[in-house]
């Protein structure tokens, strides 16, 4: 979690509490660690957010502070409900929860009537729920494509035959029964959709290919822009 996103969770989980919260139950809560928590409690009192307290006996947030609103319309409101939704149903564990979050939060603060829409029955995503994918961790994936780093796969085709490969993945298409990485393969010197499901096992490697990313993705999209649905190659 990068340090601002983990301000951010800070901010918020400061704001619900009821009682003074230590920074181990904050770093249980994000897995960091405490060390990591108390740094970042004093970049927010740095930034004069209100945060009081001390070390083994917990934090608290000043009453007043609140982060700038967001205001959405009923429509506006209705896209975020059947889009959680539909996160819900991938095999990404990681966004499953995220979508959790992000509506507990949208519910949190937003006034009558809107936050009844959030927990209303009226709009449902349908279809299947998709299995996580036993061999790949899609958080991982999404790391990498966000840092830009290479992953050595074991990859079995349709036809069963098993490779190793190392790639360069730049995005994640989330279909109804799997996911797809999309990635720059050095085996074959090209860019290939891999099924999730389908890769057996996944390692991060700890080489980068800085500044690449976009490139490749324009690339693929050059190359996609014919073709109505990406097929699964190897």
């Amino acid at each position: 979690m990068r340090k601002a996103s983990r301000l951010f969770e800070i901010i918020q989980i400061l704001r619900v509490a009821r009682q003074p919260v230590t920074a181990q139950q904050i770093a249980d809560t994000l897995e960091v660690t405490p060390r990591s928590v108390y740094r970042d409690i004093a970049a927010l009192q740095a930034m004069r957010v209100p945060v009081e307290g001390e070390r083994g006996v917990g934090y608290i947030m000043r009453p007043g502070f609140n982060l700038p609103p967001l205001m959405f319309s009923i429509e506006e409101t209705e896209a975020i409900v059947l889009a959680l939704a539909l996160v819900s149903r991938t095999g990404d564990t990681e966004l499953r929860q995220a979508a959790k979050r992000v509506s507990d939060k949208i519910a949190s603060s937003v006034p009558e009537p809107l936050s009844r829409i959030l927990s209303t029955t009226a709009l449902h995503a349908w279809g299947i729920i998709a299995n996580s994918p036993d061999g790949v961790d899609l958080s991982m994936i999404r790391r990498a494509v966000r840092n830009e780093e290479k992953l050595d796969i074991a990859y079995q085709d349709e036809a069963g035959s098993l490779t190793e490969r190392r790639i360069r993945p730049i995005a994640v298409i989330y279909y109804s029964e799997t996911a797809n990485i999309v990635a720059w393969c050095e085996l074959r010197q090209a860019i290939r959709n891999f099924r999730a499901d389908r890769v057996k096992t996944c390692v991060e490697t700890q080489d980068f290919f800085k500044h690449q990313g976009e490139a490749l993705r324009q690339l693929w999209m050059a190359n996609w822009q014919y073709s109505q649905t990406p097929k699964t190659n190897v």
